[in-house]
């Protein structure tokens, strides 16, 4: 978007020949006065009855469309304000369209005003196209001037604010002359003498406008004013807030902002500035030297991040932050993970050294790499938390899991206001323009169920996207103008001013606390090298990388400047540096030696944490039933089936669903597809656990299967059974936005604060979990073993074939099964006591048939000693289908999740006289059930395989070896390249070697499925019956 596409409703059209531009001059008579000592000033005095008041508008009613005006004929008009001069400008056109069509559509003031300008002809225009318009008589002009450029300022002065360092590009892409902020612009001001003292004393709008003091408390004069303008609007910070329709933030922001003197920080704040910039400076200088010829994607450029970053922490703990979430991309990380989160240099140097090795896992790169810490604050003397988020190279896909780990610890710290755990993400330049997640993780931020009271975005902005320009980077002016969505205030700052760098991080940190939304601190910088340090600029930004290498370093620049203020001596920076430069050498030296520095089992989980008690994947964790007493069910049951019994009006068929499982209950019998998963939640609250669901449509269900929350149909008043079940642990279920990978990304990152919960996230349908594939593939399935980062997170995915087409069958159980770790050649350990097939393989996956089976596996996820991901493919035509009803019995004390259902129909008596045996898992057992009880066969075997991952082979070599005489086969409803069978073909070999038992001289195994196909699923429903037929059909016939 062009810059004067995103000011528009300042700029006024070239077009335009309207004369309701002179109506805001010409009210101001009412509202200003020239004063005998010639001071211009607001009038003290105002009628309580005019509709034209001045710096009365509130921001949220600055324009109303034509429309609307014509509608509300006989409305009185939203009070209007010589304030918003240039936003006003397209409204008081259309109130002029309006009058002009029917005078009776404005208030009688407005016709008044429009009559009596109407017979003047109009007035002289001061700006031309692409200009504001500034029009006033003699008797107001100057008055109405100066609130005039004051807002210009406001609103432009950010777009020619000195940001680059390196001087040679603006920060905003549209960048050009800004006639308004040029004071020989203004008719009446240019010819005024600019001592002339100025009286604007209000109390509606702060900052400036309500100024009346200069410096010294002296009379704020012409000259005086612009001098602080140009001061606060066009230095090196930008301050861009002025497109927020929250009156309230504006103000307080201009009063923050528009100071009587520019605020700076005192000399000790500044020398713990420059303490704090030799760090960043030295130990990127320090391993440039010791590793010349090693990528860590240095900080070089923007060393000014590390003592903002500080400073940011600093004022927030003092506002109440205890806890501090931080996700970043891999520039700077290494420099923040030494001089932000204090992880131990000479584990980084060790790092580099090459000694350092994960033992328990394959590792990742150094710079990709996080930790979680405790640190003490001197300057605000509390104990803080910090965590840095590991993250995958995949720019900003670590946004969302920050934000749902933030989420997570605000719900077990009960910090309901948001106001003790921090999200600080940093981003940069061309990957917050460019990257889809930004935007969805953004757009959870004021959910209900998914905010976290504002994240503090910082923008590394080092004007480059690896070898790409922003200009073809993005079509934005700025790289943050997607955050304006969401009304964020954007301060733009020049990398290479410290000082002005720790003032926007500070003032960002008392906005988020103020106000619980998102800021975004948009450092503008350069990188040093190239993309990394083997990386070579020069072939694509030559000129760029002409000026980088004539740039003084920052902190070269900033001893200067504190040498020049008096702050410090030449031997202060000699100490500060000598200080800095033994610390690195004693933990070079150490890293060379230390051998405890090398990641152990020891530090899997931080003592002290919610995880402490959870075992590693090489510790042995019993197997435990996940059966319940039955009584306790049945108290249980009768509790989420009951709706209130006055007072509230359900739906006739979600009540009719309730009163169905009130009666499965008390049967025992028939329980379906909801109830079961109910029962799962209601048992897990009942125990102490937190239960979280979420995803598009979960509350009801996509399939309307659910109904976990019931909408009163007179009030739409929401009623949630399972939050009565215990006060005390708290049940979540919410509808996401339409999102997938910033949705499951932030369960992801909720997830990983405690093994406590159980955390779901349901896909509309499985189909479309493949927009999430990036979440899954970089933190689901390896985070364990790359960053020692444990997850219980569960995938919910509908899947099965019912003829709906290519986009709502296939859930592509093929793709989870790729993923998964385990050795299809090696049987496990069989003694249960002593296995670790669990514990050793990266997640779980299964596709179960029975509510029951379901009910266990979600159970099973919280009733062991480690956590591991789990993706159960979900039916959809099963879910009422009687034949899958369980039991609650099947759900009772003793019972658990069955990885291998044998055949339990009674089809066949002696186990000897089954020819073969058909292995399947999901929805087509119920298909090949019907047909082979219609065909009345009694010798081929239905076997169900619930458990795909970890493979259950000592259970199929059971049933190998039980089935002595059958063929063992395999069918599925998916092409044979979708689905379980290539997963499945080289274990079942496996089983079969291993298989003693058998008579059956089997060496292969038939496979019975939809053929080869690009297409998961064909679109017409007569072709899907016919392949489903003949799947059947082939796998029943010997």
């Amino acid at each position: 978007m062009l810059k004067s596409q995103l000011i528009k409703a300042s700029i006024v059209s070239k077009n335009s020949t309207s004369v309701a531009k002179q109506t805001l001059m010409k009210a101001s008579k009412k509202s200003f006065h020239a004063t005998t000592n010639n001071t211009i000033g607001f009038s003290s005095k105002m009628s309580s009855t005019e509709s034209i008041r001045m710096i009365q508008a509130s921001s949220q009613q600055r324009t109303m469309s034509t429309s609307q005006i014509l509608k509300n004929s006989n409305s009185t008009m939203p009070s209007d304000s010589f304030a918003w001069v240039g936003s006003n400008s397209q409204y008081l056109e259309e109130l002029e369209l309006a009058w002009r069509m029917n005078p009776n559509s404005v208030s009688s003031e407005w016709q008044n005003y429009f009559a009596s300008l109407s017979q003047t002809g109009g007035a002289q225009r001061v700006f031309s196209s692409q200009q504001a318009s500034i029009v006033a008589s003699p008797e107001v002009g100057a008055q109405g001037e100066i609130i005039s450029l004051i807002r210009s300022f406001q609103v432009f002065g950010h777009h020619v604010s000195k940001l680059d360092p390196l001087g040679m590009y603006a920060a905003d892409l549209d960048f050009h002359d800004i006639p308004q902020l040029h004071i020989e612009n203004y008719p009446y001001l240019s010819k005024m003498d600019p001592n002339t003292p100025i009286d604007l004393s209000q109390e509606l709008i702060k900052g400036f406008l309500s100024s009346s003091l200069s410096p010294n408390n002296k009379p704020l004069t012409l000259q005086t004013l612009l001098q602080r303008l140009q001061e606060t609007y066009c230095g090196t910070i930008g301050w861009e807030y002025m497109h927020i329709n929250d009156r309230e933030v504006c103000n307080w922001l201009r009063e923050r902002i528009e100071t009587p003197t520019q605020v700076d920080l005192t000399p000790d704040e500044k020398k713990v500035l420059l303490e704090r910039l030799s760090y960043s400076h030295m130990f990127e200088e320090y391993l440039a030297n010791k590793f010349p010829t090693t990528k860590r994607f240095g900080l070089e450029g923007c060393e000014s991040l590390i003592p903002g970053l500080k400073s940011l922490i600093d004022v927030s703990s003092s506002l109440g932050v205890d806890s501090f979430v931080i996700g970043m991309p891999h520039r700077g990380r290494l420099n923040v993970l030494a001089n932000v989160m204090r992880k131990p240099l000479a584990q980084i140097f060790r790092e580099f050294l090459g000694k350092t090795e994960n033992k328990l896992g394959s590792g990742d790169v150094k710079y990709h790499l996080g930790t979680s810490c405790k640190r003490y604050l001197p300057f605000t003397k509390k104990e803080v938390e910090l965590s840095l988020v590991p993250n995958p190279s995949h720019l900003e896909a670590v946004n969302p899991v920050v934000e749902g780990k933030v989420r997570a610890k605000q719900v077990f710290m009960k910090d309901s206001k948001r106001e003790r755990v921090l999200p600080i993400l940093l981003h940069g330049d061309a990957a917050f323009a460019g990257q889809g997640v930004v935007y969805e993780t953004m757009g959870l931020s004021q959910l209900e169920e998914y905010g976290t009271g504002g994240t503090v975005h910082v923008v590394v902005n080092n004007q480059i996207g690896f070898t790409t320009n922003p200009k073809n980077s993005r079509s934005t002016s700025y790289c943050s103008d997607i955050a304006k969505y969401l009304n964020a205030p954007i301060f733009h700052v020049n990398g290479d001013d410290a000082t002005a760098v720790v003032k926007v991080f500070k003032l960002a940190a008392e906005y988020r606390q103020k106000f619980h939304a998102d800021v975004v601190v948009d450092i503008v910088c350069y990188r040093k090298r190239g993309h990394n340090e083997l990386d070579e600029p020069m072939f694509t930004q030559p000129i760029m990388y002409k000026a980088i290498a004539k740039q003084e370093p920052i902190i070269s620049k900033y001893r200067t400047q504190l040498l020049k203020e008096g702050i410090v001596t030449e031997d202060h920076i000699k100490q500060v540096e000598e200080q800095v430069k033994t610390t690195f050498d004693l933990e070079f030296a150490r890293s060379k030696t230390d051998e405890k520095l090398d990641v152990t089992g020891e530090v899997w989980y931080l003592q002290g944490s919610k995880w402490d008690r959870m075992k590693t994947p090489h510790e042995y964790s019993a197997i435990r039933t996940t059966g319940v007493p039955l009584a306790e069910l049945k108290k249980l049951g009768k509790q989420v089936s009951t709706l209130p019994e006055t007072g509230f009006t359900p739906h006739k068929g979600v009540a009719r669903v309730y009163s169905q499982r009130t009666q499965m209950i008390e049967s025992g019998e028939g329980l379906d597809w909801g109830m079961g998963e109910t029962l799962a939640y209601a048992t897990l609250l009942k125990e102490g656990f937190h239960v979280r669901i979420s995803g598009q449509d979960v509350e009801r269900g996509t399939f309307s299967h659910r109904h976990a929350v019931v909408i009163d149909q007179e009030n739409e008043n929401r009623y949630i059974p399972l939050k009565h079940v215990n006060p005390n642990v708290e049940f979540t279920i919410a509808n996401s936005s339409l999102s997938e990978y910033g949705v499951l990304g932030f369960e992801y990152g909720y997830s990983l604060e405690s093994p406590n919960q159980l955390v779901i996230w349901e896909g509309q349908f499985g189909d479309f979990a493949n927009g999430a594939s990036i979440i899954v593939d970089q933190f689901l399935s390896c985070a364990e073993q790359k960053w020692m980062r444990s997850s219980g997170l569960t995938l919910l995915l509908p899947h099965g074939y019912e003829g709906q087409g290519p986009e709502h069958s296939n859930a592509r159980i093929e793709r989870y099964l790729q993923l998964c770790d385990e050795d299809d050649e090696t049987l496990p350990e069989k003694d249960s006591s002593k296995t670790l097939q669990i514990q050793q393989t990266n997640m779980q996956v299964v596709n179960c048939t029975t509510p029951a089976n379901f009910y266990h596996v979600l159970r099973r996820q919280l009733h062991r000693d480690f956590r591991k991901p789990l993706v159960v493919f979900t039916p959809k035509s099963l879910l009422r289908l009687k034949e899958a009803a369980s039991t609650l019995a099947e759900m009772a004390e003793g019972t658990s999740f069955r990885q291998v259902i044998d055949d339990e129909t009674g089809a066949f008596s002696d186990p000897k006289e089954v020819k073969r045996v058909v292995l399947c898992s999901g929805k087509v057992y119920y298909d090949l059930l019907a047909s082979r009880t219609q065909k009345k066969i009694n010798n081929i075997a239905l076997v169900r395989v619930e458990q795909l991952a970890p493979f259950p082979f000592y259970k199929i070599i059971e049933v190998m070896d039980k089935y002595s005489n059958a063929e063992i086969t395999w069918c599925q409803e998916e092409p044979k390249n979708y689905g379980p069978w290539l997963h499945v073909y080289p274990r079942l070999k496996t089983c079969l070697k291993h298989a003693h038992g058998r008579k059956h001289k089997q060496t292969d195994f038939k496979y019975f499925g939809r053929k080869i196909s690009a297409s998961p699923a064909t679109g017409y429903a007569s072709k899907h019956n016919q392949e489903q037929e003949e799947l059947v059909t082939h796998a029943l016939t010997l």
